[in-house]
């Protein structure tokens, strides 16, 4: 279905589909690991599905599962209502802005969205509800977290991305507005 949709819409990078279990699929998957218990998820920006759409088809059948995939471009929200319906997935497609929804999730997720001190401002609904944040980062990580260290305090753990290369896993927690 991506590759289908991915023809008539850019969801993803032409070179990206060659790898699609390494650099999509793989990545996605790795964060169910940092939180096995978790139930609950919120994808901000969902875009092509990931990693919402991934975490959706390996929580399908778990009692109380729900990931709720946010995508501010209705198109884009055509194409993950499209998969949801065809896998039947434990899923839900809000075609809202992310800041706009008042959700209750254990842990809120997002990659390849916005650099973290704009990300944070989407997540902070969630974040202050008591949601952990685990975000999908690339290179650049060090600089992103001490650009958004200026207006947010956080707790961060880095973990590097199981999927290779230069990505980064940034597990956040206890976010609250600087007092500077």
């Amino acid at each position: 279905m991506l590759a289908d949709w991915n023809g008539r819409m850019n969801l993803v990078g032409p070179s990206a589909l060659a790898d699609f279990w390494g650099r999509h699929a793989y990545d996605s998957a790795q964060l169910l690991e940092i939180a096995p218990e978790a139930s609950r998820w919120a994808d901000l920006g969902a875009g092509a599905g990931f990693p919402g759409v991934v975490l959706a088809i390996l929580l399908k059948g778990r009692p109380n599962a729900q990931v709720h995939l946010v995508e501010s471009v209705a198109k884009k929200c055509r194409f993950l209502s499209a998969v949801v319906e065809a896998l039947d997935l434990p899923a839900t497609v809000h075609n809202a802005r992310a800041e706009t929804l008042c959700l209750t999730v254990d842990i809120v997720t997002a990659r390849a969205c916005a650099p973290l001190p704009r990300l944070l401002e989407f997540a902070w609904p969630y974040l202050h509800k008591g949601a952990t944040g685990l975000f999908l980062k690339g290179q650049d990580i060090e600089a992103e977290v001490a650009e958004a260290a200026k207006s947010w305090d956080f707790q961060a753990e880095r973990l590097p991305s199981r999927s290779g290369g230069s990505g980064w896993i940034l597990t956040l927690r206890k976010l609250r507005h600087a007092r500077r």
